[in-house]
């Protein structure tokens, strides 16, 4: 302090030194007020608000790829280790037309492999076609014995039911047959199960049909010529009940296609069977029959035993005759008593000598015993001969009929196992045809041709285009997978871009809004387009590599056909979203956050001014100020020093990219930044 005032009391003392003081004083003050009193807002670059229209647009880039293209891929079924591209035209080759027509190969791959699978499978399929002929034509044989077999049952039956008839007399078989119920029986067991229909619907077995061998009653046109027009059928109608023949079984169970052996894998179709069916289902079981006729010992035959209750038959004619040798003996009887009471009226007047009258005796005890003969010989038919010889020949009817249902069965069953197999054999045959087939189409597939003019592009030929791990990249010697795609021929009178826009502006884009294109490759070209697409989930490719990063695919087609865009070409699209006209818009930069407000600071006075502002829509450079600015006034470009923004309280409702991109609305010259 001392030295301070004598500094004071010396420039008191000396002039000079007092004006070299005050210089210095009023040199530092101008400084001061100069750098660091003035306004700091005349270190910062400012813009002037303007009013005028404002293209609202979403500017990215992306890359050109054709809107149609064939893509060939590879559809070899080879396994894990795929398949080798043996040759493949250089990429860029252009496809002609010429090349179509004649189906140049643009691509070789390595069938070694199949031409190992289709030698072994033409060894199967021969042996499934001698299966499928084996089982046809055991089918046929065993159709046939089925039939003869059936026939014989069947005439077993209708001759067997002829010895009944002609027995007892068919009036007192159909008689009988009926009180035992024997008709519906025995018209069960001709007609339940016989043929494949019903093994294939057991529910439901054919409708019986008339034959030849059990023709069906129609009057007197079935009867008998040698009977009158009134007596009985000479066959039972009810027992034979319109039975299924073996025709009928020959028409239902027969392959409908008699040319199966000259092309089997078109024609063998077996009965029930669809042609190209696979492996054949299992036959239901046929349904069990109950069949069960009574025993002929429970009959009793005495009821028939007289003349008038047996109807004309070889009983009724054998019981006749022994009645007429017991009348016939009675008569004689009777004569030869006479005789010889005669005899021994004359013999005791002596007319007669005694050898006379012995005749007479022994002609009237031979006579009697001619009687007593007849007698014993009809008892004993009607006791024994007659129902034995009824039974019998019943017996033998029901045993046929029995023998006749078991034929048929028989025959069903084997049938049905005779088409199982040919049904098997079929679906084998049909089995290998496919896989015969399938690896001849596998071996064409390894040739792909030209199917279409244009540049021939390696793998699938778009941004999308991902390769897998371990996964080589197209050329010859490299490894393909099924369904990789191996080149790509665009279609280049229809191009398109593919863009990835941003989460934060994929609101903006829909169908049909017009963009503006420009490639890099000819930066003084500009083109139009349309966007054709907008993807509704974010891209599963940028989402795998950036989990942070969400983009959505956009698809911008191109107007008109230019010859100079290529595929893969760097672009710059700029989607217009809306047009505003007549708005205040200053740089997105000079509005901020402060307070949880959106403020913007007005350049002017020893202080900026924070002004709370109103905005809209922006872009990549401007925003619009709907409250709080007017035109001509002047805004930071930045917050000025010593002001704090918020952290963490709030965010911009529409942030600005980090790196702006330039845009059609580019500041006039009178409007650029000015610095003070």
């Amino acid at each position: 302090m001392q030295k301070f005032n004598k500094l004071i009391t010396f420039v008191r003392r000396q002039p000079r030194w007092r004006l070299a003081l005050a210089a210095v004083l009023v040199a530092g003050a101008g400084y001061w007020f100069f750098h660091r009193g003035a306004n700091p807002s005349a270190r910062i670059a400012t813009f002037a608000a303007r009013r005028g229209p404002l293209d609202i647009t979403v500017l990215e880039g992306g890359s050109l790829q054709a809107l149609e293209s064939q893509e060939s891929k590879c559809e070899v079924r080879v396994g894990y280790q795929g398949t080798k591209i043996l040759k493949i035209v250089e990429e860029g080759y252009l496809v002609t037309e010429d090349d179509v027509k004649t189906n140049k190969v643009l691509v070789e791959l390595d069938s070694s492999e199949l031409e190992k699978q289709i030698v072994q499978q033409e060894i199967q399929y021969q042996s499934a076609l001698a299966s499928l002929t084996d089982a046809q034509q055991g089918y046929e044989i065993q159709l046939n014995q089925n039939l003869s077999d059936v026939k014989g049952a069947e005439q077993k039956v209708r001759f067997a039911r002829m010895d009944f008839d002609k027995f007892l007399g068919d009036t007192v078989t159909t008689q009988l047959v009926k009180q035992l119920g024997l008709d519906k029986l025995i018209a069960e067991a001709t007609t339940n199960d016989v043929s494949t229909a019903a093994i294939e619907d057991p529910a439901e077995p054919a409708p019986p049909k008339p034959s030849a061998a059990f023709p069906a009653p129609a009057g007197a046109e079935g009867r008998s010529r040698t009977r009158p027009a009134n007596a009985p059928p000479a066959g039972n109608p009810v027992v034979i009940a319109q039975p299924v023949n073996s025709e009928a079984l020959a028409t239902a169970s027969r392959p409908a296609n008699r040319e199966a052996r000259s092309a089997p894998s078109a024609v063998v179709n077996a009965p029930g069977g669809k042609p190209g069916g696979g492996a054949p289902q299992p036959a239901p079981e046929p349904r069990r029959a109950s069949f069960q006729l009574p025993s002929t010992a429970t009959i009793d035959f005495d009821q028939f035993a007289h003349i008038e209750a047996l109807g004309d038959g070889e009983a009724k004619q054998k019981l006749r005759k022994m009645e007429d040798d017991v009348q016939v003996a009675q008569k004689e009887l009777g004569q030869s008593k006479v005789t010889l009471e005669g005899t021994r009226r004359l013999f005791e007047k002596g007319f007669v000598t005694k050898n006379d009258l012995q005749r007479d005796e022994i002609a009237y005890d031979n006579n009697r015993l001619k009687v007593q003969t007849a007698e014993t010989a009809r008892d004993l038919f009607l006791k024994y001969d007659f129902p034995k010889s009824a039974e019998e020949s019943l017996s033998k009817y029901l045993d046929s009929v029995r023998e006749l249902d078991k034929t048929r069965r028989q025959a069903i069953s084997k049938l049905a196992q005779a088409d199982a197999r040919l049904k098997s054999g079929q679906g084998q045959y049909e089995v290998q045809v496919r896989q015969r087939k399938d690896l001849a189409e596998q071996r064409d597939k390894c040739l792909i041709r030209a199917k279409k003019s244009g540049l021939v592009v390696y793998g699938a030929g778009g941004d999308n285009m991902f390769y897998y791990g371990g996964e080589e990249r197209i050329r010859e010697g490299a490894s393909v997978r099924e369904r990789q795609a191996i080149i790509t021929i665009p279609d280049m009178t229809r191009m398109s871009v593919n863009v990835k826009i941003h989460e934060t502006y994929i609101k903006k884009i829909q169908k049909g809004q017009k963009a503006r294109i420009t490639v890099d490759a000819f930066a003084d070209k500009v083109l139009t387009g349309e966007v054709t697409k907008v993807g509704v989930l974010p891209d599963s490719q940028n989402r795998w590599m950036n989990p942070d990063l969400k983009v959505y695919a956009v698809t911008i087609a191109i107007d008109g056909s230019h010859d100079w865009v290529k595929p893969g070409m760097s672009t710059k699209v700029e989607v217009m979203v809306t047009r505003l006209d007549d708005v205040v818009q200053i740089p997105v930069q000079a509005v901020s956050f402060n307070d949880g407000k959106q403020v913007c600071y007005i350049a002017g006075g020893f202080k900026p001014e924070r002004r709370e502002v109103e905005v809209g829509e922006f872009t990549d450079e401007f925003i619009e100020v709907k409250r709080g600015l007017k035109e001509g006034e002047r805004v930071l470009l930045r917050t000025p020093d010593g002001v704090e923004m918020d952290s963490g309280k709030s965010k911009p409702a529409k942030p600005a990219p980090a790196k702006p991109e330039k845009t059609a609305d580019k500041p006039k010259p009178a409007d650029k930044p000015v610095k003070a």
